[in-house]
């Protein structure tokens, strides 16, 4: 059991507390924490492991204890005994360099024998269906690959309490099936699991109880039917349910089927939107690390004004392709074109970016090396950052992180925009924001290619999408087929209605 009482903390610094007067019990089993961004939920998490205050410091008041045990006097090495961690950003939690070695390191703290040690590692990577990466180096591995390295290497320890902030935010859906059930597993043993996420539609429905953080203020745990009316990124079904006064609100597709409205045709013939100039093509292209070839014989292009969305699992290649249209990877075999211009680039790891002493500075650097008279102030007010213009990047939540370098990457309208996971550790409010940011660039005239797990903002701001998959590129068409039906990539709405719409607001329009 976690109990806090009256928690209030302030990172080093900083006047406004990022936890307030947070009190209450999390009890065993699965809970959700959901909060916009920068409302404390990886602040809350990290109380739990003793990162706050021991590691982060700052001015902490209150109490707060896992299993009786005072989590801010007991030492972290003594709480990493019961209380497993896997952070947004699980490149930064990695201490070795293979996959084998980075999840045996806890145990090797504890003092397991080799034998046992090499049992339940194994039995570990079996759980997350991550056998096959044993032997391979983590800088080979795929940002969703990683992701489940890093939960392997919290499970492996079988601590009594595990936290989790976003475990899902970069994996594809049987990544987050895996790592989902694997929760429901150890929460159904007994363990206190809990987990930050703003990805819902997976979770929701199987939580045992859903703590919403406000401001730094957390609520008293309900269940998920009792709070999904005031969930700030609710799964889309949830949404379509509120905007239709459905009750009680339904948690899953299935349950939204008999409730769904029967839609009227558009009134014309859904029509790609006219494409510009060629801004980008891969030609023949075979593409790998270290002289592997991932991808082979890639042929497609994009077109000025036009928004291509690659999908596909983990590890197939989305990363690669992107990095080859950067200029950053040198094709095995084809050739890449690209139109003269600026080339913009978000890695999955956006911090990397980020070393400026501002946001505003790291806008205002990409501004002068592009000789743009754009005002930095512009973008930063388009994605809801104006507010931390003055902040220093490293000090923000994740999902203002990764807008702080969409915002240093996109300004100056590049020519080509080449996003790798944008939407990560991001609220709907945030993820709305890039998706404005991304039209205007298409409607003036830039190429945009972004590769997701996030159908939400494949569905908003797509014009087709690119399966990445056994080694080929198959052009799926415009979202409503691509998006919909039994599709591996389908919206909530696009599995309510085959052929699409695939979007709340498209399923409104045609009611």
């Amino acid at each position: 059991m976690v109990r806090f009482e009256r928690l209030t903390y302030w990172y080093p610094a900083a006047v406004v507390p990022a936890l307030r007067e947070v009190s209450g019990v999390i009890e065993p089993g699965l809970t959700l924490v959901v909060g916009a961004s920068g409302d404390g939920k990886s602040s809350l998490l990290r109380v739990l492991n003793g990162l706050i205050p021991q590691f982060h410091g700052g001015r902490i008041a209150g109490t707060a204890s896992v299993g009786g045990r005072d989590i801010i006097r007991t030492p972290t090495r003594e709480l990493a005994r019961s209380v497993g961690f896997v952070f947004q950003d699980p490149e930064r939690s990695f201490v070795y360099g293979t996959v084998e070695r980075e999840v045996a390191f806890v145990l090797e703290n504890l003092g397991v024998p080799t034998r046992e040690m090499h049992v339940r590692v194994g039995e570990v990577l079996e759980r997350l269906a991550i056998v096959h990466l044993r032997d391979r180096r983590i800088a080979s591995l795929s940002g969703g690959e990683r992701q489940r390295v890093a939960l392997a290497a919290a499970l492996v320890a079988r601590p009594a309490v595990i936290a989790l902030d976003e475990p899902t935010s970069q994996l594809d859906r049987a990544g987050s099936r895996s790592v989902i059930d694997a929760c429901l597993q150890l929460a159904g043993d007994g363990l206190t699991i809990v987990l930050a996420e703003h990805r819902l539609e997976r979770v929701l429905p199987v939580a045992d109880r859903v703590v919403l953080m406000d401001a730094g203020r957390m609520g008293q745990p309900q269940s998920p039917a009792a709070i999904a009316a005031r969930l700030p990124s609710p799964p889309t079904v949830v949404e379509l349910g509120l905007r239709l006064g459905w009750s009680p609100l339904p948690m899953t597709v299935d349950s939204a089927r008999s409730l769904a409205p029967r839609l009227r045709s558009p009134e014309e013939p859904a029509q790609r939107a006219a494409r510009g100039e060629v801004a980008w093509a891969l030609r023949g292209v075979s593409v790998g690390p270290a002289g592997t070839a991932v991808v082979e014989g890639a042929d497609l292009a994009g077109h000025r004004g036009e928004v291509v969305v690659l999908m596909g699992p983990n590890g197939q290649g989305k990363t690669t392709i992107l990095r080859t249209l950067a200029g950053l990877l040198m094709p095995l075999a084809g050739r890449v074109e690209r139109a003269p211009g600026r080339v913009a680039f978000l890695p999955q790891n956006p911090t990397a970016l980020l070393h400026r002493p501002s946001l505003r500075a790291e806008v205002e650097l990409t501004l002068t090396r592009t000789g743009s008279s754009e005002s930095a102030d512009l973008i930063l007010a388009e994605l809801g950052l104006l507010s931390l213009a003055g902040r220093y990047p490293r000090d923000l939540s994740a999902g203002e992180r990764q807008r702080g370098a969409l915002a240093a990457v996109l300004t100056g309208s590049p020519v080509l925009a080449l996003l790798d996971e944008p939407t990560r550790g991001m609220d709907r409010a945030a993820r709305d924001a890039i998706a404005g940011v991304i039209a205007r660039l298409r409607a003036q005239g830039g190429a945009v290619v972004l590769a997701t797990h996030d159908s939400g903002l494949a569905a908003a701001v797509g014009d087709r999408i690119v399966e990445v998959a056994d080694g080929r590129l198959t052009d799926l068409g415009p979202v409503d087929r691509a998006l919909s039906g039994t599709s591996a990539h389908a919206t909530q709405i696009g599995q309510l209605y085959p052929g699409g719409p695939v979007t709340v607001a498209a399923a409104l329009a045609r009611r």
